[in-house]
């Protein structure tokens, strides 16, 4: 059976979108896109 109080004192609240939106904003993420740029920028380099 559940256990409704040892639940609710696992319970953590999400965060609301504005703080999901600040912590996704603030992570440094590197997509395929900035991968294939500086691919592209030392591929130039080496070039020149």
């Amino acid at each position: 059976m559940i256990d409704f109080e040892q639940e609710l004192e696992r319970f953590k609240p999400s965060l609301e979108i504005d703080q999901v939106e600040d912590a996704v904003m603030n992570m440094d993420l590197t997509d395929m896109t900035d991968i294939l740029m500086k691919m592209m920028e030392e591929s130039q380099e080496r070039k020149e």
